[in-house]
């Protein structure tokens, strides 16, 4: 983490850092929405999936009736680039404790054409009102304190070339999963990691959106490297989560046609499941 970043822990809160100012969108007109996204959320020249998806989450929130996005599945169809944006939503259908809408987001191709970026569906709802009584045979991940894992300050950066979301990030890799930075992936779709943002915000439901797509991708711990594009990103948000450091556990089971899933989880500091997230993704299938 850098000086100024460092500096800034203590002071940044959920409604004032920097992910809520890159992630705010101008209410146009009822359901449209202009941002502007920030390249600070890029991997090389691409946008990174979460963040976008967070843009979207925030529009929707606004848009709804209810506060929380409770699911969220998102279409990947174009590349986003750092610039304007607009978000559009519809109201599907609003009920007692959960409200439905759709939002795309468009920006325009170097022809001046509006290009559709992403599609969602969402429900969202209140996490405020939800019972407290949980039965699950969930665990949290086994990942060694933070000071036993790896940044990118201690290391190459995960991809090749510039990569400003890390910048923006406290990521803190599981060593048993950082195989593939060292030349000798494991060849288990696997990564571990602590996840917050650089600033000390805590996180919220929109910053979970965020921590589901913001690991290096499981195909780095395949022998496999460059670009791993979500085609489609699915989040479920279960609870609100407790101020701290997450835990994100990411595994990928099936890699075939070129296409692989990758399953993730997201714990809070008091031994929560507060967000689960399913994604498929495009592989290079060129091996190191």
């Amino acid at each position: 983490m850098s000086e100024a970043a460092s500096a800034a822990v203590a002071r940044a809160t959920i409604g004032d850092s920097e992910f809520d100012r890159d992630t705010a969108v101008v209410r146009r007109t009822p359901g449209v929405y202009d941002i502007d996204l920030s390249a600070g959320w890029t991997i090389i020249n691409a946008v990174n999936g979460g963040y976008l998806l967070a843009v979207l989450g925030r529009a929707l929130a606004d848009a709804l009736p209810h506060p929380d996005p409770f699911t969220i599945s998102a279409h990947y169809l174009t590349a986003s680039r750092p610039g304007p944006a607009v978000v559009r939503t519809d109201l599907v259908r609003a009920g007692r404790t959960l409200s439905t809408g759709q939002a795309s987001l468009f920006q325009y191709d170097d022809d001046g054409e509006e290009v559709e970026r992403i599609r969602v569906l969402a429900s969202y709802g209140d996490l405020a009102g939800l019972p407290d009584d949980v039965r699950t045979t969930a665990e949290p991940p086994a990942i060694p304190p933070i000071e036993q894992c790896f940044g990118a300050e201690d290391g190459p950066a995960p991809v090749p070339g510039s990569s400003a979301i890390a910048d923006r990030l406290m990521l803190k890799l599981d060593p048993a999963t950082l195989g593939w930075a060292l030349g000798s992936p494991s060849g288990k779709g696997e990564m571990r990691a602590w996840f917050g943002l650089a600033d000390g915000r805590d996180a919220d439901p929109l910053s979970l959106l965020l921590a589901v797509d913001a690991l290096p991708p499981t195909a780095f711990e395949l022998g496999l490297r460059g670009w791993v594009p979500t085609v489609e990103l699915t989040v479920h948000v279960r609870c609100r989560p407790a101020p701290g450091p997450l835990r994100v556990s990411i595994t990928t089971r099936n890699l075939a046609g070129g296409f692989l899933e990758e399953d993730a989880e997201v714990w809070d500091s008091a031994d929560r499941l507060v967000a689960q997230s399913r994604q498929l993704a495009r592989v290079r299938l060129d091996r190191d």
